[in-house]
């Protein structure tokens, strides 16, 4: 696991060295063991290498082809590597390493982009091509490991991280401050471009051409779902056996030790009772009900292997938040980031990769919003003209229970379902903004394009489309890689991998959401791992005490002197968000989650053009 830097500039060499240095420093949290660095007249690439495979020198990067007309760097893992080396072997090419980084190389030598899809793995790359004086760049399938590039009429550069690039002279830091509605919304970034002008993430599945001052995005994977008719149990059996087929590849392809995180969930439950590592991690909250450590030391003692916990103050989590939203590079409202920071940080005293369990919920339907009441499966049968009129009349009243579900079914799904964010609601949204930022955009300007592929399928089906390429990649995988990263250490998703995923899109829905339970084919077969108390349970994620510590006068200062500061009237309606807060300080309205969602964007943005101005 690495970080990687790059830019184009015609710029004496001896700058380009200075300025690539610079630029890989700035991630140099990401790969802390060796750096490495190629420049030449026309590319600066840089490398900060964590060492997982091949420990010896000889897999420090950049790394070449034969003749040296190809360089790549690379940060990932490849855990198909070695079949695609014996093909390659075979076809003549020669290997000075033990690394998948020369495997990659010697891959695109032979089968160009199409190399791509045959790799099994999360990865980002660059390959320098001096023959065609072109950068080619991918990223796996599933957005794992992040890619970002930046892009105006005289420069191109890429990294990692965002934050590299504020190590190059040339990098305008501006804000994109049309990001900040949807962010609001989705809790999250959702655009290509990022809070930074003129930066960009290359999508999942995606890779791009660079040359002559051109830039050219391509897909070469794409996400889709197509049941087939299977019975219940050969599908099982043959996904239990790719499962566990997965985890034995995350785990073995190291060449150090491999721990786990640990809840009280089924799925890292499910992982750590077939990896069996030696060690798992889990932290929690003192505050009853925020808390599923327990659980991860039941299980730990029942599989004999020892347990690292921590539990998380109030001190602690705002402490915290700060360096926390330096590493995410993008304002990350998901409350969630924070303690797996703290995870993060406990298991890299111990280890140098861990294993997780990310993906199983967006792949098998397992949250709770796929599994609707049949009261509200019913209430859908309801044309929707008739239910948009009920919700306008719902919003007319002072809260009352229900008022949210009629309001929220008075949209169709399009607009209705967004992922898991979902924080402040779309008529409210520019009461929230500065009058300079209000606009007309759409929840649907966002996601029409993506449900527009899903046409004809079942809500279900559309809400796991939706999750896998807004909530995985841009919040879930997002603050996976940047908390680990940010501690040096590597997270390894096995439950996501695209042998995994070929089987997964083909389960048909009713052997996903079954009496009463989500996810019920995957449950079943981790119930043959794992005690059914786990199996079963419903899922909770990382529950954080939030919106109980800003009604203490401590946090609720904190938060006050943060919304209260000069350059806040630059986004926001000063008046509005304090209305917020002190409606919520006073128990008059849980206004935990849009309070955080605003005041996290403030501790970016202090970070970012603030204290590094």
């Amino acid at each position: 696991m690495c970080g990687i830097v790059g830019f184009v500039d015609n710029k004496p060499k001896s700058k380009k060295e200075k300025i690539i240095k610079d630029m890989a420093d700035k991630i140099a949290h990401r790969g802390p063991d060796a750096e490495g660095f190629y420049n030449d007249s026309v590319v600066s690439l840089g490398h900060r290498r964590l060492s997982i495979i091949d420990l010896s020198d000889k897999g420090t990067q950049p790394i070449y082809n034969e003749d040296k007309t190809k360089v790549i760097v690379f940060n990932g893992e490849i855990y198909n590597y070695k079949e695609i080396k014996e093909v390659l072997l075979k076809k003549g090419h020669k290997f000075k390493t033990e690394t998948d980084t020369e495997v990659i190389i010697h891959g695109y030598e032979e089968f160009g982009v199409n190399l791509f899809e045959k790799l099994r793995g999360m990865f980002a790359f660059v390959i320098y091509d001096k023959e065609k004086n072109e950068l080619v760049g991918a990223r796996d399938h599933f957005g794992i490991k992040p890619l970002y590039y930046y892009k105006d009429k005289e420069n191109f550069m890429f990294a990692s991280e965002i934050k590299a690039f504020l190590g190059h002279p040339n990098f305008k830091k501006e804000v994109n401050k049309k990001a900040l509605k949807m962010y609001l919304i989705f809790q999250y970034s959702v655009f290509e471009e990022t809070f930074f002008k003129n930066v960009f993430k290359l999508k999942p599945g995606h890779y791009f051409i660079y040359k002559n001052n051109k830039l050219e995005v391509k897909e070469y994977f794409s996400i889709d779902f197509k049941k087939e008719k299977k019975s219940f149990n050969s599908l099982k059996k043959e996904l239990q056996r790719t499962l566990e087929d997965s985890i034995k590849y995350h785990q073995m392809t190291s060449d150090v030790e491999v721990g786990s995180y640990l809840s009280g969930g089924v799925d890292s439950s499910y992982v750590v009772s077939v990896a069996k590592p030696d060690k798992t991690f889990s932290v929690g909250f003192s505050e009853a009900g925020f808390d599923e450590t327990q659980y991860a030391k039941e299980l730990s003692n029942m599989l004999n292997i020892k347990n690292y916990q921590k539990h998380i103050s109030s001190d602690d989590f705002f402490d915290a938040l700060k360096t926390v939203e330096y590493h995410t590079d993008e304002p990350h409202a998901n409350l969630s980031t924070v303690p797996l920071y703290f995870l993060s940080e406990l298991a890299s005293k111990q280890v140098k990769v861990v294993l997780s369990g990310e993906g199983s919920d967006e792949m098998f339907a397992g949250y709770n919003e796929y599994n609707e009441p049949t009261i509200l499966k019913i209430y859908r049968c309801i044309p929707l003209f008739i239910r948009r009129f009920i919700a306008f009349i719902a919003r007319q009243f002072p809260h009352f229970p229900g008022q949210n579900t009629l309001k929220l079914y008075g949209k169709p799904i399009e607009e209705r379902y967004i992922g898991h964010g979902s924080i402040f609601e779309e008529q409210e949204i520019n009461n929230v903004l500065c009058p300079d930022l209000r606009d007309d955009m759409k929840i649907k300007d966002v996601l029409k394009p993506y449900y527009d592929k899903v046409k004809g399928k079942n809500e279900i089906t559309k809400k796991m489309y939706i999750d896998m390429f807004f909530w995985l990649p841009q919040d879930i995988l997002l603050k996976a890689d940047k908390m680990t990263m940010a501690n040096s250490i590597e997270l390894r998703v096995p439950l996501l991998d695209k042998e995994v995923f070929k089987l997964a899109k083909t389960i048909p829905t009713k052997y996903q959401i079954k009496d009463g339970q989500t996810k019920f084919m995957f449950r079943k077969i981790a119930n043959e791992k794992i005690p059914e108390e786990w199996s079963k349970r419903r899922k909770l994620g990382f529950p954080v005490p939030f919106s109980k510590w800003i009604r203490e006068e401590k946090y609720y200062l904190k938060v006050k002197e943060m919304f209260n500061r000069d350059y806040v009237d630059d986004f926001f309606d000063k008046k509005y968000i304090n209305d917020l807060l002190e409606k919520h300080y006073k128990n008059e309205k849980n206004n935990g989650r849009l309070i955080y969602n605003i005041f996290i964007f403030l501790i970016w943005y202090d970070k970012f053009f603030v204290e590094l101005a």
